[in-house]
């Protein structure tokens, strides 16, 4: 029985046990009627707690189970081969598991199997067969038991309602800690991986270098490494201020147009039609930029007589700030629609204009707000990879010409950890500390836009 099937089977157990617990509830309710005694909880909550206890206990033991068997089958495999074919390090072991694995499903196949591997291999497969069919017992039998338990303990002073809300405050407590958890792992991972860079290169070559060249570490003709971070970062804030060139008053007049002067038919239209930017692949803007946008800027430049290449800073800067509109503009507009209507009937009532009201007085509330929201999508520019990796022409030098190629932190990341690369050479290391820089900017943005938006939000609600 597949993984798929358990899991449907669970969710029919689950849908089963809930119903149960709510009709013994109704009847204990209905038979207890007059004589006193009344259900502490509503029905529901009786419903869902034997749900819960006929679902989770299986559920535990299905992962136990996952986590455990393979460790075990693999141990067995490995002690029934004779002594002549055992593996001696821990290298040989894990490629004859694969190949057992991959005779053991038919796909996979590079040469012939000898004879002793095809018995490992069938039993391999006696082995999975028999571990499906002893989880899935037992998770039956657990379920049944626990459904049944559960069941049998619904009566008028059960707190169904307390233990629900506490065992859902305990599901929220574990997916909080998860979630800081893995923030937690991430940047552990990157230091360690930084930290072993920085024994290859000296962090001021690193931080200050304006030459990038990760192929050859050592000091060059100008005094500076290979390693200099400088024209990565330089490009990656001269894209992301071209995009926000963009999107700002862009974002921000349609946030104004809809929070202000839009009838409500056109707001409940534009607003959806706007917010679906967002959910575009980044990876259709970078063909857009590449095969549109692109071209379309090399030819307006042309006319201009300027010289504009198809992969620049500007093309990629252009279609990022098409990208984060959405963020602006839906952030600011509900900012806007959050300032007290009394302020804009106070500006009205003196005689002053709607739009010397939007000026004056709404835009300066929702300032701290608006602050935030571009904050926010300036994050959000600083860490995209897909259409600077198309767009913007992979070519690390410090320039402040926007119409030139550029390369960002981001596409050099992707670009020193993408093919056959030893992973303890500075070449590839690098990709971490890199990593934690454009991590600690980006976490220094999303703070202070998490400040000012709180200290708007203590202002007005």
């Amino acid at each position: 029985m597949s993984n798929l099937v358990l899991m449907t089977l669970l969710l029919m157990v689950m849908a089963l046990a809930y119903q149960l617990g709510l009709t013994r509830s109704k009847r204990v309710a209905v038979t207890t009627n007059g004589t006193g005694f009344r259900m502490h909880s509503r029905p529901t909550y009786h419903g869902m707690l034997v749900a819960f206890w006929a679902v989770v206990p299986a559920a535990a033991i299905f992962a136990v189970w996952s986590l455990a068997q393979p460790g075990i089958i693999n141990a067995l495999v490995l002690a029934q081969l004779p002594p002549e074919f055992q593996p001696t390090t821990d290298t040989e072991q894990r490629i004859l598991l694969r190949r057992l694995a991959n005779l053991a499903s038919g796909f996979g196949l590079t040469e012939e199997a000898a004879d002793y591997e095809l018995a490992a291999a069938a039993y391999l497969n006696q082995l999975h067969g028999i571990g499906r069919t002893l989880m899935t017992a037992l998770m039956a039998a657990v379920a049944a038991t626990a459904l049944v338990l559960a069941w049998r303990r619904i009566e008028p002073h059960l707190r169904a309602r307390n233990q629900m809300e506490s065992i859902i405050r305990w599901l929220l407590i574990i997916c909080s800690t998860v979630a800081i958890l893995t923030t937690v792992g991430i940047v552990l991972s990157m230091l360690g991986e930084a930290f072993r860079f920085f024994t290859f290169v000296n962090p001021l070559d690193f931080f200050f270098g304006t030459t990038w060249n990760p192929r050859f570490s050592t000091v060059g003709t100008d005094g500076q490494t290979g390693f200099g971070m400088l024209p990565l970062l330089w490009g990656t804030l001269m894209i992301a201020l071209i995009a926000l060139a963009v999107a700002i008053p862009v974002g921000l007049m349609a946030a104004i147009y809809m929070a202000e002067y839009a009838p409500s038919k056109v707001r409940s239209t534009a607003k959806p039609i706007i917010e679906v930017l967002a959910g575009i692949p980044t990876i259709v803007y970078g063909f857009f930029a590449l095969i549109t946008v692109g071209p379309f800027l090399n030819q307006l430049g042309a006319s201009f007589g300027l010289e504009i290449r198809t992969t620049s800073a500007l093309t990629a800067g252009v279609v990022m700030g098409i990208m984060i509109i959405p963020f602006i503009s839906s952030l600011s507009d509900d900012i806007i629609t959050q300032v007290p209507k009394a302020m804009r009937d106070g500006s009205l009532g003196l005689g002053a204009t709607k739009s010397e009201t939007i000026r004056k007085v709404v835009l300066p509330a929702a300032l701290p707000g608006i602050v935030g929201a571009i904050l926010l999508a300036a994050s959000r520019a600083i860490g995209e990879t897909m259409i600077v990796v198309l767009a913007a022409g992979n070519s690390p030098v410090l320039t402040a010409n926007p119409f030139e190629a550029v390369s960002t932190m981001t596409v050099t990341i992707v670009n020193q950890l993408t093919g056959d690369l030893d992973f303890a050479s500075p070449q590839s290391l690098v990709a971490f500390a890199l990593g934690l820089t454009l991590f600690v900017i980006t976490l220094l943005l999303n703070v202070v836009a998490l400040v000012i938006v709180r200290k708007y939000r203590e202002q007005y609600e």
